[in-house]
């Protein structure tokens, strides 16, 4: 199977607790835990990071499909969390709650909703995935 990206995403941590910097593409990103963990937050952390990567997406493929549409809508907005609980075994919830600046017909809302849900990355999320870990 071939990789997705054209580039491996690396990281490296030092001594500063839980201070990583990841490096894509052309661009390093700075990631942290937040002080009340015992980290500085300089940065997002990976929870954050994971939300941040399904808003991007989310957000893009909402844009393409409704510039393509010629829908009169300036500006998506997002807002996304997650909960946990455990139980046989761990169970996420993660809630993406989308909102528009101009009104839309419920057609649209409809169709939008289903759009959504075919980002790559909601279904990325969605679907199983195994991590090969190796030293």
């Amino acid at each position: 199977m071939a990789n997705l990206l054209e580039q491996d995403i690396t990281g490296k941590i030092g001594t500063q607790k839980y201070l990583c910097t990841i490096s894509w593409r052309n661009g390093k990103l700075v990631m942290d835990e937040p002080k009340s963990i015992g980290g500085k937050d300089l940065g997002p952390d990976p929870y954050s990071t994971l939300l941040a990567s399904l808003a991007g997406c989310t957000l893009s493929t909402l844009r393409m499909y409704i510039d393509r549409k010629g829908w009169d809508i300036p500006e998506i907005n997002i807002s996304l969390n997650f909960s946990q609980k455990q139980n046989d075994e761990l169970e996420t919830t993660i809630s993406r709650a989308i909102s528009f600046s101009n009104e839309i017909t419920t057609e649209q809302k409809e169709r939008l909703l289903l759009i959504a849900e075919k980002c790559p990355i909601s279904k990325l999320l969605k679907n199983k995935i195994t991590i090969n870990t190796q030293l």
